[in-house]
């Protein structure tokens, strides 16, 4: 049987730019200052991974208990800055239809359990369905990890499920988990990055996502 997994950030919520103005503000206030364009090349990453990465193009040497901090006042800020979640396009309506039309379909995301728990409720996900998030273990993005333990709660096999996500992350993480990774332009990454990193389809949001699922296979009732 098919299923879907979403990434959450920037594919169902128009979360990835205040992710990226709140982590500039977040290391501007630890005295480092970094430039928006190179945290947005890695919104996507878990946080230890994000920063590890960031810190060492930017020629800083981080240790681990400064990335932890730097995790943790990120996520305080993030709660200020940006109380409300924006949906994108299509994301509500989609998750009810696959509901509706018993689709099988889950959520695997690098967020932490707290961070996520807003948009999750925005998007009025039920408590039933499977959302895999850091708190669950494993490798963080571009690793499988995540969406491997998706897969498994969902119960299907690997070679049917289709990952969808914003970012060349996300489809470098599906590829390395024997997923057909499907891309959305929400996240700020375009047809081509996307489809470089290894999308069988692009499309500019979930709304058009949802009118194409017969590509797919998906029957559209």
């Amino acid at each position: 049987m098919k299923a879907l997994i979403f990434d959450l950030d920037g594919t169902l919520v128009d979360t990835v730019y205040p992710h990226v103005f709140t982590w500039q503000a977040t290391f501007a206030e630890a005295g480092i200052p970094v430039e928006g364009w190179r945290i947005h090349r890695r919104v996507g990453m878990s946080g230890g991974v994000f920063i590890r990465s960031l810190m060492r193009e930017c020629g800083y040497e981080i240790s681990e208990q400064q990335t932890n901090a730097l995790t943790k006042r990120h996520l305080e800020m993030y709660k200020e800055m940006h109380p409300v979640r924006q949906l994108l396009p299509g994301a509500k309506d989609l998750l009810k239809f696959l509901r509706e039309n018993k689709i099988i379909h889950g959520i695997a995301t690098s967020g932490s359990e707290e961070e996520i728990g807003p948009s999750l409720k925005a998007l009025e996900v039920p408590d039933d369905m499977v959302v895999v998030c850091k708190k669950d273990g494993g490798r963080p993005k571009p690793e499988p990890d995540l969406f491997l333990t998706c897969q498994k709660k969902l119960k299907v096999k690997k070679e049917e499920c289709y990952a969808v996500g914003d970012s060349t992350w996300d489809i470098l993480s599906a590829r390395r988990a024997g997923m057909l990774g499907v891309g959305i332009t929400t996240g700020g990454y375009d047809d081509e990055e996307l489809i470089g990193a290894g999308a069988f389809r692009v499309y500019p949001d979930t709304k058009t996502f949802h009118r194409s699922l017969e590509e797919l296979g998906f029957e559209m009732r």
